[in-house]
This record gives structure tokens, C-alpha cells and sequence, in this order.
């Protein structure tokens, strides 16, 4: 009877292939280096394939800070301290000042540092401001905000606080807005457009399954096409190809379960990866790359520790 099809109908769980309504669907504004993201991190993404490094990140009950450790392991076996990194989501909490957080407190293996923090107000609710400084030069101070208040819309804009050469290093913004579920827009912009030098721009599209992005930058001189198709909940693939003045490039490669990986680039360069989690917070990540005209192998490990 038709109340008998309604109850096995009701009881038959959605479909979970990516061409389901909702796979991509409901994408809010992205940045605008990230637009084309959804592809590049299956091309880009837990890569290994050269050297051996161990990341470490611990949690404190200090603030909820979290101090991160990497550590580079050179050809002939030494140990050397590539980055140390502190978060502390609120360093002023103690002060009954929430919505400041310090992002990242960083020291290289060069000694050089990185301060980036943001700031939140519960009377501008969408407006985070920012704040970066490598703590050694003031021209490298820089303040911005980023705003989210808008429907459908992310506005950045940052500026540094001390006279630049480079016009181009005065300012920087960049604006996307989601007309539809399906569709994303943007523009990003530095000193230079006081000019009259032209802003990069940027489309990506949704699809069922399917996803496609395009940037076009340098005046379009330069663009940047990218796609990706979802055949399953567990296979993944994705193409990019760059074009400008110096040539074109192309990578294609596809990710399973997001775990293991593979990509080829136009150059003939093979590039495989596979992760494998030994116990909670125990990651290993490992990869090769071989170059067919060159004919050369490299490989490489990873241990995460959190």
C-alpha cells in the first residue's frame, strides 16, 4: 500500500554519494586565497616525500595555550629545531578581558619571530581586528580587520603603520561574497590599485559532486584553473593547471579516504603519500616523489605528536 512505500521510504537513510543535495552546498565565504581549496589541498596536503620531521603539540592548562614543536632531522642525522609556536586563545581572561587572542607567538630556526593576534568585540559581533609584528622591525607592524556582519560576505582589509617603499606592501584587502549556495566571488587587491593596477579576481562553482575554480591575477596575465570531483565518500579527485608567463603547469592526482594519495605534474614528477594513525594523537605520515626525466627518488617521514 502506499503507507507501507511512505514508512520504507522514511526508514531508507539519505544517500551519502557527493551528488546528494548538501555535499558542497551551504559554503560560506572564503578567503580569497582559499577559494580554490577544496581542490588544491588534495594536490597539496600531507605531502612528505623529502627529509624527516617531528611535530609536536601539547595543550597547557594555562589560558587553554598550546605550545607547538617542530623539529627538522637533517641528512647527517642531526637534530634541528625548525619552529616553536605558542597559541593562547585568551592571554587577558584573568583580566575579565575575553576576545583577545594571541594566534601565534613563533620563533624559527633562524631566530626570527612572528606575533599575529586578533581581537573580538561582543558590540561589533562579525569584526575581528589583527594584529602582526616580527617583533624586531616596526615597518612590520600591520593592523586589520576582518569583517563577517554582511550576509553572505567576508570583507579584509590591512595596512601597515609605518611609511613602506613598496606601495605594494602599504595595504592589502580583499572581499568574497556568495550570490548563491553554488557560487562564490572575489577580489583581492594591494597599494599598487592607487595606481591603477588591476585586482586579482576569483570564481569558484558547485555541483553536486563537482567543484571548479578560476583566479586570474598579475593583471590577468597570470590564471590558475582548478577542479575537483567527488566519485565517492571515499575517492577524491583533482586537477590544476597554472598558467602565465613562464609556461604552463599541470598536476592531477586523487585522495582516498584522505589518507592515501598520489599526483603526477607535467614535469613528470610522481608523487605518492600515505598516513596512518598508530594510536590516538600518534600520526605517521610518509611519502616518496621520483622524477622521471631525472631519474632521482626522494622520500620522506613524519611523526605528529598531540
Amino acid at each position: 500500500s502506499s503507507s507501507q512505500a511512505n514508512q520504507r521510504s522514511a526508514s531508507k537513510p539519505p544517500s551519502t554519494h557527493p551528488s546528494a543535495k548538501g555535499s558542497f552546498a551551504a559554503m560560506a565565504p572564503v578567503k580569497f586565497d582559499d577559494i580554490p581549496k577544496v581542490a588544491t589541498e588534495v594536490l597539496n596536503d600531507d605531502y612528505q616525500v623529502s627529509g624527516y620531521v617531528l611535530k609536536a603539540k601539547q595543550k597547557t592548562k594555562m589560558g587553554n595555550s598550546v605550545l607547538s614543536t617542530q623539529v627538522d632531522f637533517q641528512d647527517k642525522g642531526t637534530a634541528t629545531p625548525a619552529k616553536l609556536a605558542w597559541k593562547i586563545p585568551a592571554p587577558l581572561a584573568t583580566f575579565g578581558m575575553g576576545g583577545h587572542c594571541i594566534d601565534k607567538l613563533e620563533m624559527d630556526k633562524a631566530g626570527k619571530f612572528k606575533l599575529e593576534t586578533t581581537s573580538s568585540y561582543q558590540n561589533y559581533p562579525g569584526l575581528k581586528v589583527n594584529c602582526k609584528s616580527d617583533l624586531v622591525d616596526k615597518s612590520s607592524i600591520s593592523v586589520g580587520c576582518t569583517y563577517t556582519g554582511l550576509k553572505d560576505t567576508q570583507l579584509k582589509f590591512e595596512g601597515r603603520l609605518f611609511r613602506q617603499k613598496d606601495m605594494s606592501q602599504v595595504c592589502n584587502g580583499e572581499a568574497t561574497y556568495s550570490f548563491c549556495p553554488a557560487a562564490t566571488c572575489g577580489l583581492k587587491f594591494n597599494g599598487l590599485i592607487l595606481g591603477g593596477l588591476l585586482p586579482d579576481v576569483g570564481l569558484r562553482l558547485v555541483s553536486g559532486p563537482l567543484f571548479c575554480s578560476v583566479l586570474a591575477k598579475e593583471e590577468f596575465k597570470s590564471f590558475s584553473a582548478a577542479a575537483h570531483y567527488k566519485a565517492n565518500p571515499d575517492l577524491r579527485c583533482a586537477a590544476v593547471c597554472n598558467y602565465s608567463k613562464k609556461g604552463t603547469n599541470v598536476t592531477v592526482g586523487c585522495s582516498y579516504k584522505g589518507l592515501y594519495k598520489v599526483k603526477v605534474t607535467q614535469d613528470q614528477t610522481i608523487s605518492c603519500s600515505a598516513k596512518h594513525a598508530v594510536a590516538k594523537g600518534f600520526t605517521l605520515l610518509g611519502g616518496a616523489s621520483y622524477s622521471v626525466p631525472k631519474g632521482s627518488l626522494s622520500y620522506g617521514l613524519q611523526l605528529s605528536i598531540e
